[in-house]
């Protein structure tokens, strides 16, 4: 998994550090005035998260905030990427209902912290976890009138409370997570599928696309409002986070798979970032899916076409594509096609890991880098995770645990692709965020998987202990960033 090309690099202004999400670190579920989120009320249901856990707890960061910045500090992070609690800024979550001053000063505190330490806060506005009471009030995100105003003004907070000190605003956490492991197959809060072993409502054929439909608005009305009135004073920048993987065919010799390769990419990535560039979703799943991919108004056209400062990227690993032959299924998400781990010679992708969809392939990286760029225009791009976990790390003594040599080879030869992407390719690489600074809450996986540089003893008080990687990030950014 090692870098490619010993003569790349990165930019001398490149912005490195680690990443999180609220609900998988913080704890304090109900404390100053926080609400219940469709997480914790998804937790809340058997049979939804492997152990029957939840983040009730998770890494108690609520109440060890300047224990984190320690540990980025130790690491020499230069930035540090989280989200806020919807939840705990505004309870309810309405434009109409109180906003939690207890709750606002926590973050405003932990952003002063930051900079304070050094470190550049990048803030991410939601990271999937809707408060409840939206969900109950009008369905949440599948109700895009409502929904859209509440997101505007819950932004609009934020950005007038944290002011010049947030220059890195990030609208929304991979969509298509929300969308269709919460509305699809309901793996995710809040659920919503249409198999009735699972869920007593939902409908798989229609609701991904309703809601994903619904966040690219949100975050075009998000955007217009940071624009109109906050970015000139402010002076920072605004965009979306979209997760995808790279695809390989199959079989490289059938043309149909090569096609297929694209049509998974588009289904993953292009869902959102097609209308964010060019005002329009693919060809390729207006085809497939008809009148259930909802239409743009010219008015929608015009909030989300060119919403985008910069691309956010979550990327993690690849699969092999094969193409499908019957007619798709009403609630295929794909685009019709199968995604492997190993081609029709026996050949894997990558290496195992803790998580069964993550086989690490740097050369992919390179590969969705470059294809990000060209598609879009090369658009500055910020990675805002990348990580993997280790095959039956949980079970490891302490002491073998702390030794992750293989996480350090993963960001190694990520690190070393990303920066042949900027040397050899041009892309317009401008930071990392590596996921994530400690092992934390891992959602429906629930606290069997862990991708944290940092140990984190769940049962010994939440105790952070540096593995290896925390401090081997450091060194491999030292060596690739230009120093003139």
């Amino acid at each position: 998994m090692s870098k490619t090309d010993s003569g790349s690099y990165l930019p001398k202004d490149f912005l490195w550090g680690f990443a999180t999400a609220s609900y998988q670190i913080e704890g304090a579920p109900h404390e100053d005035g926080r609400a219940d989120s469709i997480w914790d009320a998804f937790c809340r249901i058997p049979g939804k998260i492997a152990g029957a856990s939840s983040g009730d707890v998770a890494c108690d960061s609520y109440h060890r905030t300047a224990e984190d910045i320690d540990l980025l500090k130790k690491t020499k992070a230069q930035s540090y990427r989280f989200s806020l609690s919807w939840s705990r800024i505004i309870p309810l979550g309405g434009r109409d209902d109180p906003v939690n001053d207890k709750g606002l000063q926590h973050y405003v505190k932990f952003v002063d912290d930051l900079i304070a330490a050094g470190i550049e806060p990048l803030v991410t506005l939601f990271h999937w976890d809707l408060p409840n009471e939206l969900h109950k009030r009008y369905g949440g995100m599948l109700n895009k009138d409502e929904f859209v105003k509440d997101y505007e003004n819950y932004a609009r907070v934020c950005f007038k409370a944290f002011g010049s000190k947030v220059k890195f605003w990030i609208t929304f956490n991979e969509p298509w997570c929300s969308s269709i492991l919460g509305y699809n197959t309901g793996l995710f809060a809040p659920g919503r599928t249409s198999d009735r072993t699972k869920s007593p409502e939902g409908d798989s054929s229609t609701e991904a696309w309703t809601v994903g439909h619904n966040f690219l608005v949100a975050h075009g009305a998000a955007v217009k409002a940071y624009r109109d009135d906050f970015k000139s004073k402010d002076g920072g920048q605004i965009g979306i986070t979209l997760n995808g993987d790279w695809t390989e065919p199959w079989d490289p010799e059938d043309p149909e798979d090569v096609e297929a390769c694209t049509r998974k990419l588009e289904f993953s990535i292009s869902w959102f970032a097609d209308p964010v560039y060019f005002g329009k979703y693919p060809d390729s799943m207006r085809k497939q899916l008809g009148n259930r991919l909802p239409e743009f108004t010219a008015e929608e056209v015009a909030l989300v076409k060119g919403s985008n400062d910069f691309y956010g990227m979550n990327h993690y690993c690849a699969n092999y594509i094969k193409h499908k032959t019957e007619e798709p299924a009403l609630d295929d998400f794909y685009g019709n096609i199968e995604s492997l781990y190993q081609d029709k010679n026996g050949t894997w992708i990558g290496p195992p890991t803790q998580s069964l969809w993550l086989y690490p392939n740097p050369h992919g990286f390179r590969k969705l880098l470059k294809w990000l760029s060209d598609r879009y225009g090369r658009p500055a791009i910020y990675v805002t995770e990348n990580g993997t976990s280790l095959k039956g790390e949980n079970d490891l003594p302490l002491e073998e645990l702390l030794n992750d040599e293989f996480r350090c080879e993963y960001f190694r030869g990520y690190i070393g692709a990303m920066a042949d992407a900027h040397t050899i390719d041009g892309v317009d690489v401008r930071g990392y965020s590596a996921w994530s600074l400690m092992d934390n809450f891992e959602w429906a996986e629930g606290y069997e998987t862990r991708f944290g540089v940092t140990f984190v003893d769940y049962e010994g008080g939440q105790k952070r202990h540096p593995k290896k990687s925390a401090t081997e990030i450091g060194r491999i950014f030292d060596r690739y960033i230009r120093k003139e």
